[in-house]
């Protein structure tokens, strides 16, 4: 790279690898850093994240992100930037964006970038946080959501860009993945056709996939869902006892949140994002598409904007049980549609919705905000002790931080 390195903070107060947002975030981070740029990455004490950030070179801030008026993570955020001399702050949530507001509030100058990944509308006492004069941009992960922060959160135009998510195409990718490690694990036959979705929270539509399933297994009797992500092992037991009312359970196979999507995706058949409500672009739906698996998603929010129908994939109304299962049944008995389908998405997500892309646009975008911020500034306080200990949310032990940590 022979452009001057930027210096850029990551925030997000999540910090679990088995949810969307935290890869999103983490892949970015990573990606700069193999750019040549300097990176940290602030999240809630975790020993995952900060193992991760190490061996990618990043350096990982605990924070404690209680809430969004969590005065003492502003405080010390504000010191950090100042100390490491940030250029920009990438806030990936609500809370990481309300404490990077009040980091800037207090007096840190930096450039303030948010996400805006999710449909559900913003509501008028949250809006201020979208139309403060300290956020510099915000990402909309598709045009629908770009359209709603400025038609309806009245954010002006020129502050909201599209930059979809990613795709870490070495790792979807089906040279290196091992599906029949999954169908041994999880038992499931040798001849059954699997349906893949991910989600398990009402608005993912997972019931509305469970609905269809009879209507499909009267085509296909080897027919199976697998449904991946039940939170709780009390979940899972909700789900198998709903699908035995439904005269399902030899059909369904419902897991907790797993750390091998790839192999998950790979194993599947179909892949099936049913969602009514939040979502932006689906991203299982673009992990499948990378490792060419046939996809079926509905038609909101962004999902459009990655699925052309009938292209690289289906797209079905939402909630509309009778058209989803039609939908699985087509792909399920025409092999070579569903085949055409799985190559033109994965020629699509490799060439538009890459990691790789998504690195270089957002970089693009950061030196666009840092030439309007002007230079950044360094106040010579006192640096805090590198021992010093992260205040935990209620119910959890402080984690001290580490010495490579810019505490």
């Amino acid at each position: 790279m022979t452009m001057r390195p930027l210096t850029v903070l990551h925030a997000l107060e999540k910090a679990s690898f088995s949810t969307g947002s935290v890869w999103q975030m983490f892949e970015a981070a990573r990606g700069l850093a193999q750019r040549g740029h300097r990176v940290l990455v602030a999240t809630r004490p975790d020993a995952e994240m900060a193992r991760r950030c190490r061996e990618a070179g990043l350096v990982h801030l605990p924070l404690a992100f209680w809430n969004e008026f969590d005065l003492y993570s502003m405080r010390r955020l504000a010191g950090v930037a100042r100390r490491q001399r940030v250029q920009v702050i990438h806030a990936h949530k609500g809370i990481a964006h309300a404490v990077a507001l009040g980091a800037a509030v207090a007096g840190a100058r930096f450039g303030l970038i948010v996400n805006r990944g999710v449909s559900f509308p913003i509501f008028p006492l949250a809006a201020f946080k979208y139309r403060s004069p300290h956020v510099h941009r915000i990402v909309a992960v598709c045009e629908a959501i770009r359209r709603h922060l400025v038609e309806d959160v009245r954010v002006a135009a020129d502050r909201v860009v599209v930059i979809p998510g990613g795709v870490d195409v070495h790792r979807f990718s089906a040279a290196v993945v091992n599906p029949r490690r999954v169908r041994r694990e999880l038992r499931l036959p040798a001849r059954a056709r699997v349906i893949g979705t991910v989600g398990v929270r009402d608005w993912k539509g997972w019931k509305e996939v469970l609905q269809a399933l009879p209507e499909v297994r009267a085509e296909h009797p080897e027919a199976r869902l697998l449904l991946v992500g039940c939170e709780s092992e009390r979940q899972r037991r909700a789900v198998l006892r709903l699908a035995d009312e439904m005269g399902l359970a030899d059909s369904v196979t419902p897991t907790l949140t797993r750390a091998d999507m790839p192999d998950v995706l790979a194993a599947c058949d179909v892949v099936v994002d049913a969602s009514w409500a939040g979502t932006g672009t689906t991203g299982t739906i673009r992990e499948a598409m990378s490792l060419g698996r046939p996809v079926i998603a509905t038609a909101i929010a962004g999902n459009g904007e990655l699925v052309e129908d009938g292209v690289t994939g289906i797209l079905v109304p939402p909630r509309d049980v009778k058209t989803l299962a039609a939908a699985i049944s087509r792909l399920l008995r025409d092999s070579a549609f569903a085949a055409d389908l799985a190559q033109a998405g994965r020629t699509r997500v490799r060439a538009q919705f890459s990691t790789t892309t998504r690195v270089l646009r957002l970089e693009a975008l950061y030196r666009e905000v840092i030439r309007e911020v002007g230079p950044v500034t360094v106040r010579r306080d006192r640096v805090t002790r590198p021992d010093r200990k992260v205040p935990a949310p209620r119910g959890a032990r402080a984690v001290n931080a580490s010495p490579a940590q810019p505490a």
